[in-house]
């Protein structure tokens, strides 16, 4: 999916967002985001997110893509893409490969709200952290020579 200068702007903000994520451009990617923006991935308390409040505001957007985003290699497939009002829901196929040759997928829905400049208030993440946990801890089991 690329954009279109017609495009949804909550749309053109979650396609921006996965084509820094895969560039690895973390300066264009937080320019995507307003001052006071919030990031939910995933949505609710994780050990991502211990007090499941978010990660609020551009110095803890800027970790979350330290801790998070950075030390993998990251590729994004927008499958759907559902826009409406100054939102957009994408569902999301999503790999990431780790240091190590550790490789863990899942699906997951990512709402995007945008205001009224087009940057990013609210990116909520909807997947299973219990799941993608079990994948990480059968990667991490096997022997490295099967990584």
């Amino acid at each position: 999916m690329s954009p279109s200068p017609t495009e949804h702007p909550a749309r053109m903000a979650g396609l921006n967002s996965v084509r820094n994520v895969k560039a690895k451009d973390k300066a264009a990617w937080l320019a995507l985001f307003a001052d006071d923006a919030v990031i939910e991935d995933p949505v609710g308390v994780s050990p991502l997110d211990p007090s499941g409040q978010g990660h609020r505001g551009k110095e803890a957007i800027a970790r979350f893509w330290d801790t998070v985003i950075a030390p993998g290699e990251i590729e994004m497939r927008i499958r759907e893409s559902y826009p409406s009002g100054d939102e957009c829901a994408n569902v999301v196929s999503l790999v990431n490969r780790m240091p190590g040759g550790v490789e863990i997928g899942t699906d997951c829905v990512i709402v995007y709200r945008v205001n009224g400049a087009g940057k990013i208030v609210s990116l909520r993440a909807y997947w299973e952290f219990a799941k993608v946990a079990a994948q990480l801890e059968v990667a991490l089991s096997k022997p490295a020579s099967n990584h």
